[in-house]
């Protein structure tokens, strides 16, 4: 399928297992980010919305004003960090690399580059917006 030219519908009706969508107060912003910190790719990067893969993952991203009459709309706070409590693991992306980009690509780097127990060298960024991005690779 080719991300540039699919129609919303037939999107749509593509996706299966589980899919990401951040709600953005900046969505160019955040696929910048995604871009320059993690090296993910971009797609269909509009005001309101934008396709990044990872690999087979799809990150779909939505402008706050595209859940105008969605109910989470009420509840998205006024200021970072908006994605307290959710943690999105980026596999196979050098932690340490994307610690030496975060801050040019607009991050905070909140955990430095280390092995833990569980098998994995990892780190954790926010984005501009404080959604937490973890990339990893076995330790």
């Amino acid at each position: 399928m080719d991300l540039e030219t699919v129609d919303a519908a037939s999107f749509g009706r593509s996706l299966r297992g589980v899919g990401v969508n951040l709600l953005c107060r900046d969505v160019p912003a955040v696929a910048r980010f995604l871009g320059n910190c993690f090296g993910l790719s971009v797609h269909r990067l509009s005001g309101d919305f934008a396709l990044v893969r990872h690999g087979d993952a799809l990150i779909q991203l939505h402008s706050d004003a595209t859940y105008g009459a969605h109910p989470l709309s009420g509840l998205l706070p006024e200021n970072p960090p908006r994605g307290t409590g959710v943690q999105l693991y980026l596999f196979g992306i050098d932690p340490d690399m994307a610690v030496l980009r975060a801050e040019a690509a607009g991050g905070t780097v909140i955990e430095e580059p280390r092995a833990k127990p569980h098998g994995l060298r990892e780190a954790t960024i926010l984005s501009p917006e404080g959604h937490a991005f973890s990339p990893a690779v076995p330790a």
